[in-house]
């Protein structure tokens, strides 16, 4: 295929307009350097816009005026541990000696971060609510202010090389494909949830799952990486999210509700619990695949519901009250019949639960705790009672090619390739084979800073 002439030039060209994209354009700006950020569709955001919005940090503000108890060692032994072993152990060491510093560099871009929460694979409150959509206004608002330029409806097609060395990237202009020369490319383009294909080659144990995501995610990065070598990493560990209302579209709702992890079970079509709820969700989310239809029900009471929280999306359990998807009832008899399961199984279930937690005996799944290491189960014994349906849903692939703790790609030997960089979902190697609340944010973040500060150094210093 023939490369265009080149149509312009630019220090630092950034692929993509989500959380990673914008910080690595933000980091390369501050170096001086000038820097160009494409999006291919008509919005920034991405994935994270539609998030959860929780970045996990250790050590904060937040955690000490709500008497949390948090430390670096923590922090990298759960997200260790999570990963099952799997992950790469330079890059955890990456994200912990770069996560203070980056938290603090968001507060002084204008991000606030709300009482910090417990987490999947947490073993302290550390996942830190944000306003997504003002954490991506304020980085726009930001770069341009430093004279970054962002174009949207600007598709990337395919790195241009020149022997080894990635150069530029052909994207389609206003006047069809153009060659824009860059001294240093920046991948953060998101993962491929909205690429059945792929999907379906990667991942086919994910057939029956909802499919979210940006709108953009359909793995062009790692498909234009690829061609040229990049290595891959993670694949075999796609998984869903459990939590989705199924019966209408997942893209609607975002992220689900995780009523879980704030006290209620999951319970079957039978009215049985199947898995120990206080395991990640990405693991509640394989469990709830394997139940017929592959639906399944968090039942809780009112003193769970009165836990909502209308700033975190996943713990808004009013707002999917008010929509009528969480149902309500008096007794647990009557919730069944409004959900369609076993009453008297249901009922048995509750009891059984309960007897567990007043000790009468042990728990069949395990559950001690609600939620990773944090906070302790109470019984359904309050009316009313309340039920919503869930499913699991690939919200995002949390893998990709393979990157070192300097943002830099790697081919298939380990080799850094001259002149790219990486950052956000569309890497992989970090998460391993398990997923710690708030990582996806907090590592877009901080590898977009560290791609962005480390590419534009390299135009300086080529090397």
């Amino acid at each position: 295929m023939t490369t265009p002439h080149a149509a312009r030039s630019v220090d630092v060209l950034v692929i993509g307009g989500g959380l990673a994209g914008l910080c690595a354009l933000n980091a390369a700006l501050e170096t001086g350097a000038s820097a160009l950020l494409v999006e291919k569709t008509a919005s920034l955001g991405g994935s994270t816009v539609l998030s959860s919005g929780l970045m996990a940090f250790a050590g904060t503000e937040e955690q000490r005026a709500h008497g949390v108890e948090d430390s670096l060692e923590s922090l990298r032994a759960d997200l260790e541990s999570t990963g099952l072993g799997m992950s790469v152990p330079a890059l955890l060491d990456a994200y912990c000696a770069e996560q203070l510093s980056t938290y603090r560099w968001l507060q002084q871009v204008g991000v606030d971060f709300g009482e910090p929460h417990a987490g999947s694979g947490q073993s302290v409150a550390r996942s830190h609510p944000v306003d997504t959509w003002n954490l991506i206004m304020e980085l726009a608002r930001r770069a341009r202010a430093m004279g970054g330029e962002i174009e949207l409806s600007t598709a990337a097609r395919r790195l241009a090389t020149d022997g080894e060395r990635v150069v530029g990237v052909v994207v389609d202009g206003a006047h069809g494909e153009e060659l824009v020369d860059a001294r240093a490319v920046i991948l953060a383009s998101g993962g491929f949830s909205r690429n059945e294909q792929l999907l379906g080659r990667v991942a086919p144990a994910m057939a029956a799952a909802l499919r979210a995501g940006g709108e953009g995610n359909t793995g062009d990065g790692l498909l234009m990486a690829a061609k040229i070598g990049a290595g891959q990493a993670d694949l075999p560990f796609v998984k869903g999210t459990f939590g989705i209302f199924p019966f209408r579209s997942a893209a609607e709702e975002g992220t689900g509700i995780l009523v879980v992890y704030k006290g209620a079970i999951a319970v079957n079509g039978y009215g049985r619990r199947f898995v120990n709820e206080s395991l990640p969700y990405k693991v509640l989310g394989d469990a709830c695949l394997a139940q017929p239809e592959s639906i399944a029900f968090q039942i809780f009471d009112q003193v769970v519901m009165d836990q909502s929280e209308p700033s975190v999306p996943i713990y808004n359990f009013e707002r999917r009250l008010e929509a009528g998807q969480v149902r309500s009832a008096g007794s647990l008899e009557e919730l069944a019949e409004e959900l369609g399961i076993d009453g008297d199984a249901l009922a048995e279930t509750v009891r059984s639960y309960n007897d567990a937690i007043d000790g009468v005996a042990p728990d069949e799944f395990g559950r001690v705790t609600l939620c990773g290491g944090v906070g302790l189960p109470t019984k359904i014994a309050t009316a009313p009672f309340y039920g919503f349906a869930s499913t699991t849903v690939v919200l995002a692939t949390y893998c990709g090619v393979t990157f070192d703790a300097a943002a830099r790609v790697t081919d298939v030997y380990g080799d850094v390739i001259p002149g790219l960089w990486a950052a956000g979902e569309v890497t992989g190697g970090f998460h391993g084979n398990g997923y710690v609340t708030g990582s996806s944010l907090g590592k877009s973040a901080i590898f977009g800073r560290l791609a962005g500060r480390n590419a534009a150094e390299s135009v300086k210093d080529p090397g």
